[in-house]
């Protein structure tokens, strides 16, 4: 037998002479098996499989040959193996254990003999590697891998003692003198000490081996340790001799969880008892808690298999123990941690099987117990993330139908909600649960034809509704998490939603096409196809085939205006299910129109959309161009190919090639001069991609490298961007288009950056305003960096000069530092060079800058600068110090002029340099290789230079001021961190543990010379401390602990110091962890004891020190923990219930907290409601009040809870008796959590009927207006819920309205106090509102009680109070509620049909909002115009008939009251909402009568109107003024005969002014407005009724507005195009009618439109010079030297206003496409040429002028063009532009016909 094998290198060789050796050997008969030369080649193979490692595809053949050996030759081969594994064991090599132990678990299967040695190696080998782990503490490389070693010895170790039971013959093992006994009880030890220490918490999966013995004393005595009841003298002694610590000591709650889960995972209990137990409640053992419940949950499944009846009643639904398990699903379903909600949703679904077990053959659909569940879970509001998984659990038990026979609108209520992302994966979940039960249940029960149409109206219809016309946020959600379980659940829909949209969008409907806030039928008929698309359901071939989609519809919904809609035309096009797809030419065609109009997008998510979707397109243009590739090669080979189909492919590969050129013109095209950021963006975002794809020239479709050189060009001018991203983006854009790097070149180029900069810096220490004014240094320093990081600096050579420089750059950012480090390490850095010109201020000054001394030979610092020479200050008349000789003179730039040195420009060159210098430092620890020996020639930087770096940034972010210099600080200190904490060497690494010891040491010390600020929240200290400890590993925290600690104990202070600035630095870094995301769940047990440190720092007082320090701190530190616990607040409702919790769930995540809030909210009690009347306010009242305001109700708080919420409501009670107005509102809110909802008509009874009565002598009105509030705040959350028994609610509605009419002469002038009146009032108006239609006998004495309040009331009967008396405003607007609301009651015809005298008495109300709308008072004008407004509003939405017109029907004159308000009303909100009422109405009814009201005439309303937006300074008054103008000129100029050319003109004149950049957004979206309202009559009428210049003038208008920056204007500006399309005398040129559309292709459609009507209008030849001077822009011009002027002035931030969406090349170009389009086509009359010949020299004299500007421009590069550069290039494309189209008239001048570009 040949063994050469042995010698082999080549794997595969090895493996092939293996099987032939394995072949030979079972050939072999029994005689030759004993053979030395067999044994010889076993033994050889033996040890050769021991030496491979374990992942050796070898070692597995080995394995799989051997077992196939014949059974002669096994034995043979095991003995073999056994003598090679003894000798393996006899290693001493604590580095080769892991790989005995790989080898010793790679045999296990194998063998059944020497158990005792391999048991004596494990118990030897645990024992050292844990000695080795000892002494290795602080390695966190060495321990993890230790560790490893250590659980793969517990591992194998397990798996021998498996093995003990099945290979040990008799009962040998079960001896305890024997050694396998020893051997196994020495393990035990072992794992004992391993859990005792924290090490390792599943040990006793060691028990396994004794259960066939000793089950069930070992199950007694795990239960006694785990109830912590063990008796050592009843244990058995091998127990207490391997466990003796678990019976002596006390357990940790770690313990006690890992011995309950090793009992529970390894324990058998289907034949035995169980209970269940958990006292755990800290919040870090809660995965490991959920995890045992739920290991219980299943053991009790497995129980009821063969259990007795009474174990069965005692484990269904209604049972204690469901109750506590329950309970805990309740209060850990939305527990932050994903584990545990995972675990909660695993319990919840194994109590429902549980409960289903224990029925005897009951119908599950009537059973109490899930009807109990199913009404509770539906009961909860749908923010509550746990109700969806449990109603998952429950749908999957009980069937869907049970929940929709309950209520049938649960499918759209969940739609409802997935408006919030937060909420949309839970909710989708669950209708995918639903819809696919739903489909099975509806199958069996029906046929196809009948179900599937059931089906669709339950879960397909309400998707389409929601589609169409739901929110942005909504449909977006809907689309990406509902929409696809949908189709793939039943693709067959895809089609019904198809056919049904399809219907709708066709007919081209506007409410089907959609609009800015709404996707319309159109899209969402493109979000099906996409989705079906990219899901692979159906390809866009068959979507055209199919005739699904025409080319309009989707280039409509390419240029749509809804953001969501375009991105999903767009995803219809480029997402595929095959990344392989053959593009068609329709779709080449489609995404170069998608381009032309989408580049320049202001929402950065949609411009990530856009450039995602396109890479994926380039990827499988690609892709699918190599498949056709490699078609073509196999066809090549054949002989018998058509030439036809390989002309196809060679087609396809051209149209890709000629597609994608295209696509890179039209993208390096948006580069052009002026183009706006956001097409910038796009395009370089979207090459980038390109270039990335198409990287291999060789086999590409497309060599993205072989471009114009002007491109290159293109992108160097980019460079001179002022925004940094544009500027990354073309430079990395670059670096792909030459991707060698010359790595000479750039050290070169560092190496001349470093020495200018150290000239640089010796000018900035002799003057630091020289340096800010001039060179301010950090831009240097920011290019060495960039430069640096595109080198390998892990691979360079010539290590002796770059060691050197890295030296010399490490020495120059420490002078540097040096320099500005004064400026921002002063207590008031923002300041120190005022423009203050007095000298008062000045003097003032001169202490700060004696504070900082730095080097300055300039005087700098030795006296404050007065920049104006008449201004200049000798200090010596200020001061008594000498004068000094040399006196502040201007600052020189470098060509000689003057420049003024602001206290911006300083700090700026400051801060920033000290940002550079942080980034530059933390860059060369992070990426430099590490020179660990000095004399070593392995690295650049060596270990005292980063020791040393280190310190230069805890010195940094302990004393620097700036904020901008110690976050930048903190972010070059990460990267330190984070390479020190995997450092080998020993001395770096553990230098963040010293740095944290130090500064908390320094902290706690008080020391009065420390120079740690205690201002401006403790500066850099807490980002020091989270950077130190942000660097410790993963899975550890024991510097975390150690540090929370520290700064728990500091900010809750034992004893009172004297010094209190250590508080004050532990609350402030307790808000920074507190606010640090990468702590995640280790920072939450400390959560409580942060909200007892802030609620006790506002009780903190020291006579020695001001109040607030200590108060400010912990205000902040109660916020952050306000938002850690509840959430970040994303809406302004401050009631929603997305930011809260319930009750119990908050006190069972935070247990201590609550007999803390309960004993600080009984001290807060005392306080309140001092009988002397005095006031006084604890300072944690508003603390306590607010975090339990943040907790609401639960229906299931009626279960068992241990947290009891009544012992809080009667502390709370009395908090409502503050004196303080706020804390009695608070305390009202507080309450409602913590009744429960079957309890609040009771509560509420007993306050009522605590409320005094009117013959008590003395009334505490504090006392009554804080009742009522709780009263206020307990009925709105009780006639809200959705969980109270209707039944109930009737009831408790009478007795509450009883107890109202008892107490109803608090809202009478009885009571004096108008405070309390209107908090009785309001109570009212909660009443009023919820009882509304209801006709209920009973109730008509409430309607009666009201209104006798009304008409006692001071509103009727006159007031006779002043607005100085408290409360009377809240007064009148409670009474002014009450009446609107019983006026909405009274309009209702059920009611007012009702034959009761209450009833009659209330329609009476004509005159009663006649005298409110007169009142004196606008606090109740103001209210009952805004009903007024909100019912004209709803008349108008409804069209309703004047039978059912609500309110107003009971209203007569309105007209005229409001007419004669409009020309009286004083008060600016009444006067705006008077003209919003005004602007609604209908001016048939309301111009007839204001000659008779206001004594004027329709053209004098008219004028008034219009001198309102002139004369008033409310934006608001301005824009519905505009609104009512323009709308009373229509309606005159439709219906009356009266010349009005004086008011047209001044109208004319409004709404073009309004429409300029420099008016508010609110003036141009009215005049947008405007122009959409006339655009039939005036501006595509056939008849010019404005006049040509007038008309084009609103048309310039329109343009204007289209290139607004605000979104919201653009697209108000847009729906001008979309009247004017509609219009039957507009000509749609293209194939489809564009209507709802987008800026961009809006702007494009109004040139095209406008010049259409100009030859309909026959007035081609006096337009056109109009156009033209649009298209050369002089005014524009005059603007932006204005612009540019104040741009250079000296302020450094303030720029002026700028459009950042406008580009003026894409205005001129689109109007320069029409102009060629339109001069050809018609036959322009030009008798006179004169104007146009004026307009060619015009246009000749400023190319001439432009020209010679350019020349001026100093020489610079390209990549640092200035803003005059731009704006020349733009003017001298619109001059080109001009001429070029005047060439086209034949013009007898010669100026026109100059077309040549003036830059050469």
């Amino acid at each position: 037998m040949n063994m050469k094998f042995v010698h082999l290198s080549d794997g595969i060789h090895q493996i092939y002479s293996m099987k032939q050796i394995v072949t030979l050997l079972k050939k072999m008969d029994r005689n030759s098996a004993c053979s030395p030369m067999i044994k010889c080649c076993l033994d050889i193979i033996g040890v050769m499989y021991f030496s491979l490692g374990a992942k050796n595809p070898l070692k597995k053949v080995l394995a799989s040959s051997l077992n196939g050996l014949p059974e002669q030759l096994m034995t043979e081969a095991v003995h073999s193996f056994v003598r090679c594994l003894k000798e393996e064991l006899k290693t001493t090599d604590l580095c080769l254990y892991r790989k005995v132990m790989d080898n010793l678990a790679s045999c296990m299967e194998n063998f059944s003999l020497g158990m005792i040695i391999f048991l004596q190696f494990l118990q030897k080998s645990v024992l050292e590697i844990q000695e080795e782990n000892r002494k290795l503490s602080g390695n966190s490389i060495v321990e993890t891998r230790l560790m490893h070693d250590l659980l793969m010895a517990i591992k194998v170790s397990m798996m021998l003692l498996q093995k003990v039971q099945e290979n040990f013959q008799g009962s040998l093992w079960r001896k305890p003198g024997s050694l396998v006994w020893q051997s196994m009880c020495g393990l035990l030890k072992s794992f004992t000490n391993f859990l005792m220490n924290g090490k390792y918490q599943q040990f006793l999966n060691i028990i396994k081996f004794v259960l066939n013995w000793h089950s069930l004393i070992l199950l007694l005595q795990v239960s006694d340790l785990l109830l912590r009841s063990v008796k050592c003298a009843s244990v058995p002694e091998w127990f207490v001799s391997s466990c003796e610590c678990l019976c002596t000591e006390e357990l940790s709650d770690s313990v006690l969880l890992s011995l309950c889960h090793g009992a529970l995972a390894m324990l058998e209990w289907k034949n035995g008892s169980m209970s269940l137990f958990f006292i755990l409640k800290e919040s870090n053992m809660a995965v490991s808690l959920s995890r045992i419940l739920a290991i219980w949950t299943n053991s009790a499944l497995d129980v009821l298999e063969s259990s007795s009846q009474n174990l069965k009643s005692s484990l269904n639904g209604n049972s204690n123990t469901t109750g506590k398990l329950l309970e805990y699903v309740y209060t850990h379903w939305e527990h932050p941690l994903d584990a545990v909600r995972h675990q909660a949703k695993l319990i919840f679904k194994n109590i429902l099987r549980i409960h289903q077990a224990t029925l005897k053959g009951s119908v599950v659909k009537s059973d109490p117990f899930f009807s109990m569940l199913t009404e509770s879970l539906l009961s909860l509001e749908w923010h509550v993330k746990g109700k969806y998984a449990s109603l998952g659990c429950l749908v999957e038990c009980v069937g869907v139908e049970n929940i929709l026979t309950v209520d049938r609108t649960i499918p759209a209520q969940i739609l409802d909600v997935m408006g919030d992302q937060s909420l949309a994966p839970y909710a989708s979940d669950l209708l995918e649960t639903m819809f696919i039960n739903h489909k099975s249940h509806l199958i069996s029960a029906f046929q196809k034809n009948i179900w599937i149409n059931h089906w669709h109206d339950t879960w397909v219809s309400p998707l389409l509704l929601i589609l169409c016309e739901g929110n942005p946020d909504q449909t977006t959600y809907v689309i990406d998490y509902y929409l696809p379980k949908l189709l793939k659940c039943s693709p067959d829909s895809l089609s019904y939603m198809i056919k049904i949209l399809q219907a709708s969008a066709d007919k081209l409907l506007i409410l089907s096409l959609g609009s800015c806030n709404t996707r319309g039928a159109l899209g969402a008929l493109m979000a099906c196809l996409r989705t079906a698309r990219a899901h692979g359901h159906l390809q866009f071939r068959e979507i055209m085939r199919d005739d699904l989609l025409s080319i309009g519809c989707v280039k409509q919904g390419l240029v749509h205006q809804h953001n969501q809609v375009r991105v999903d035309a767009l995803g219809l096009l480029c997402e595929t299910h095959r990344s392989t797809e053959i593009l068609t030419m329709e779709e080449m065609q489609l995404i170069q129109f998608f381009i032309t109009y989408n580049l320049n997008s202001q929402s950065p998510a949609v411009r990530q959309q856009i450039c995602s979707l396109l890479k994926k397109l380039f990827c499988r243009i690609q892709e699918s161009s190599q498949v056709l590739y490699k078609l073509e090669q196999n066809k090549t080979k054949q002989e018998l190919i058509k030439e036809s189909a390989k002309w196809d492919h060679f087609a396809t590969l051209q149209q890709y090639k000629d597609f994608m050129s295209s696509i890179c013109d039209k993208l390096f095209e948006a580069l052009f001069p002026g183009s706006s950021h956001p097409t910038r963006f796009s395009s370089l975002t979207i090459l980038g991609s390109i270039a990335e794809i198409f990287s291999a020239p060789e086999g590409e479709v497309f060599d993205f490298h072989k471009i114009d050189p002007t491109r290159v060009q293109m992108l160097i001018q980019c460079f001179a961007s002022t925004f940094e991203e544009v500027k990354v983006l073309a430079f990395e854009l670059l670096m792909k288009l030459y991707d060698r790097l010359d790595i000479t070149g750039m050290t070169r180029l560092i190496k001349y950056l470093l020495s200018n900069l150290e000239r640089e810096i010796f000018q900035a220490e002799k003057s630091l305003l020289q340096a800010a004014a001039s060179f301010p240094m950090y831009g240097r320093v920011h290019c060495i960096t960039g430069a640096l990081q595109q080198l390998p600096l892990n691979n360079l050579t010539l290590m002796t000069e770059w060691r050197q420089m890295v030296t010399k750059l490490i020495l120059m950012s420490y002078r540097l530092s040096s320099v500005v480090s004064p400026i921002v390490q002063s207590s008031s850095p923002e300041g120190l060079i005022p423009m203050d010109n007095d000298s008062e201020t000045a003097g003032r000054l001169q202490m700060i800058l004696h504070e900082i001394q730095p080097r300055d030979t300039n005087d700098y610092f030795t006296q404050a600068k007065i920049l104006k020479e008449h201004h200049r200050v000798d200090f010596a008349k200020l001061t008594d110090d000498e004068p000094v000789e040399n006196v502040c003179t201007e600052i020189r730039g470098k060509e000689g002029q003057t420049c003024d040195v602001t206290a911006q420009m300083v700090l700026v060159c400051c801060w920033r340099s000290m940002k550079e210098i942080s980034l530059l430092l933390g860059m060369l620890c992070k990426l430099l290789p590490l020179q660990t020996v000095s004399e070593s020639s392995d690295g650049l930087i060596a270990v005292e230079q980063v020791k040393d770096i280190g310190d230069y940034f805890k010195h940094h972010l302990l004393q620097s001021r700036h904020r901008g210099a110690f976050e930048l600080a903190y972010t070059g200190f990460v990267m330190l961190t984070e390479i020190l904490s995997r450092c080998t060497n020993e001395s770096l690494r553990t230098l963040p543990q010293q740095w944290l010891y130090n500064v908390l040491e320094e902290i706690k010390s008080c020391d009065p010379s420390s120079k740690l600020c205690a201002t401006r929240r403790s500066a850099g200290i807490p980002f020091y401390i989270q950077a130190l400890l942000a660097s410790e590993p993963k899975n550890k925290t024991n510097l975390l602990k150690m540090t929370m600690n520290e700064l728990v104990s500091l900010a809750v202070p034992v004893n009172e110091s004297l010094n209190i600035i250590p508080q004050v630095h532990a609350l402030n870094i307790l808000r920074a962890l507190f606010r640090d995301t990468r702590f995640g769940e280790n920072i939450i047990p400390y959560i409580a004891d942060g909200i007892q440190a802030a609620v006790l720092g506002f009780t903190w007082s020291n006579p020695l020190w001001p109040m607030y320090i200590v108060r400010n701190s912990s205000t902040l530190l109660f916020s952050t923990l306000i938002t850690r616990i509840f959430g970040v607040k994303r809406g302004k409702d401050e009631n929603s219930k997305k930011n809260r919790m319930t009750g119990r769930e908050f006190f069972s995540r935070f247990p201590t907290l609550y007999p803390f809030l309960l004993q600080q909210l009984e001290v807060v009690a005392r306080t309140m409601d001092s009988e002397t009347g005095e006031l006084k306010l604890h300072p944690s009242l508003f603390l306590l009040l607010l975090i339990l305001g943040k907790l609401y109700p639960s229906p299931m708080d009626g279960t068992y809870s241990a947290l009891s919420m009544a012992p809080f409501v009667p502390f709370i009670m009395r908090c409502g008796h503050s004196p303080v107005y706020r804390s009695r509102e608070m305390a009202g809110r507080a309450l409602v959590p913590f009744v429960m909802i079957s309890q609040i008509p009771h509560t509420v009874q007993s306050l009522l009927a605590g409320l005094p009565e009117c013959t008590n002598p003395c009334i505490r009105q504090n006392s009554v207006h804080g009742m009522l509030l709780q009263v206020f705040h307990l009925l709105g959350s009780y006639l809200e819920s959705k969980h109270r028994v209707n039944s109930d609610l009737q009831q408790g509605l009478v007795d509450i309205i009883t107890c109202i009419k008892a107490k109803v002469w608090l809202a009478k002038r009885q009571n004096p106090c108008l405070v309390t009146r209107a908090a009785y009032l309001d109570v009212l108006v909660v009443l009023s509102d919820y009882l509304g239609k209801s006709r209920r006998k009973e109730l008509f004495g409430f309607w009666e009680e009201i209104s006798k309040v009304i008409s006692a009331s001071e509103l009727m009967t006159g007031i006779y109070y002043f607005s100085a008396i408290p409360g009377f405003t809240q007064y009148l607007q409670s009474i002014t509620k009450l009446v609107i609301s019983v006026l909405s009651v009274a309009a209702d015809p059920d009611f007012s049909n009702s034959s009761s005298p209450v009833a009659e008495q209330m329609m009476n109300s004509s005159s009663m909002v006649v005298h409110l709308l007169q009142s004196d008072f606008h606090e109740v004008r103001l209210p009952m115009l805004e009903a007024v407004l909100l019912w004209w509003k709803q008349v108008n939405s409804k069209q309703a008939t004047e039978e059912k017109m609500g309110p107003l029907s009971l209203l007569s004159d309105l007209e005229v009251i409001l007419l004669r308000m409009a020309m009286k009303e004083k008060h600016p909100e009444c006067f705006c909402k008077v003209l919003e009422i005004l602007h609604c109405m209908d001016l048939r009814n309301v111009l007839p009568r204001t000659q008779d009201s206001i004594k004027m005439n329709p053209k004098e309303f008219l004028n008034w109107a219009m001198n309102i937006i002139s004369a008033s300074d409310s934006i608001k008054i301005q824009s519905i003024a505009l609104k009512l103008a323009s709308k009373l000129v229509t309606h005159l100029v439709q219906n009356c005969q009266e010349v009005m050319e004086s008011e047209m003109r001044q109208w004319i004149q409004l709404v073009t002014s309004c429409c300029g950049d420099e008016e508010q957004t609110a003036i141009r979206l009215a005049a947008a407005e405007v122009l959409i309202n006339i655009t039939p009559l005036f501006l595509t009428n056939q008849k010019l009724i404005l006049g040509l210049s007038s008309t084009l003038a609103m048309w310039k208008c329109v343009v204007l507005l289209l290139q607004s920056e605000e979104l919201i204007v653009r697209d108000t500006a847009a729906d001008v195009i979309r009247v004017a399309q509609s219009q039957s005398n507009i000509c749609n040129k293209t194939e489809f009618a564009f209507r709802v559309v987008n800026a961009s292709m809006a702007l494009d459609l109004a040139f095209g439109i406008l010049c259409e009507l100009l030859q309909q209008w026959n007035q081609t030849s006096a337009g056109v010079p109009v156009l033209l001077e649009w298209l050369l822009g002089e005014d524009e011009q005059k603007k932006d030297l204005e612009t540019t002027t104040l741009m250079e002035d000296d302020n450094l931030f303030n720029k002026g206003e700028v459009n950042f969406w406008a580009e003026t090349l894409t205005n001129v170009r689109q109007l320069s496409k029409h102009l060629f389009l339109l001069i050809p086509a018609t036959r322009l009359n030009l008798p006179d040429q004169g104007e146009f010949l004026q307009l060619a020299r015009r246009a000749s004299d400023q190319a001439k002028l432009v020209t010679q500007h350019l020349k001026e421009l100093p020489p610079t590069p390209e990549f640092s063009r200035t803003v005059e550069f731009t704006r020349l290039a733009i003017q001298n494309e619109r001059i080109s532009t001009c001429l070029k189209i005047l060439t086209l008239l034949e013009l007898d001048d010669d100026a026109c016909k100059n077309k040549e570009n003036p830059e050469k």
